[in-house]
C-alpha cells in the first residue's frame, strides 16, 4: 500500500510518535499550523469519514477518546485545544487516510 500514513504507521516513514496502541497513531505533523500540532490516525487504512462503517464505531471513539489523553500529555489540555477532521479537498484532506489534527498552544481563532 503507499498510503503515506499507512506506511508511517508502521514504522517504515519517520515520523515523531507522540502516542501509539494497537489500532492508533498519533505524530507531530511535519508542517504545523500551532506549536502542538499532532495527527492521529487509526492503523487501519479509511480513505475518510465518508468510508467509515457502523463497524468503526468503537475505533472512531477511542480516537477521539486518545485526544485528551494525548493533549494532556503535550500540556495543552487545561489551556484548550482543537480536533478536526477534513473531508475532501474543499476541506483541505491532502492525505486520503482518515486523520485528525490535535491542535493547541497558543489561542487559535474562533470558527464560529
Amino acid at each position: 500500500m503507499t498510503c503515506i500514513f499507512c506506511r508511517i504507521a508502521r514504522g517504515e516513514v519517520p515520523s515523531q510518535v507522540v502516542y501509539q496502541d494497537e489500532e492508533i497513531f498519533a505524530f507531530r505533523d511535519v508542517n504545523p499550523q500551532a506549536p502542538t500540532h499532532v495527527l492521529i490516525i487509526p492503523r487501519k487504512h479509511i480513505a475518510g469519514l465518508q468510508e467509515l462503517s457502523p463497524d468503526d464505531s468503537a475505533l472512531v471513539a477511542r480516537l477521539i477518546l486518545a485526544a485528551p489523553r494525548i493533549a494532556e500529555a503535550e500540556d495543552i489540555a487545561a489551556r484548550g485545544y482543537r480536533l478536526v477532521a477534513n473531508m475532501g479537498p474543499d476541506a483541505g484532506q491532502v492525505v486520503q487516510h482518515l486523520h485528525f489534527h490535535l491542535l493547541g498552544g497558543r489561542p487559535l481563532r474562533a470558527l464560529c
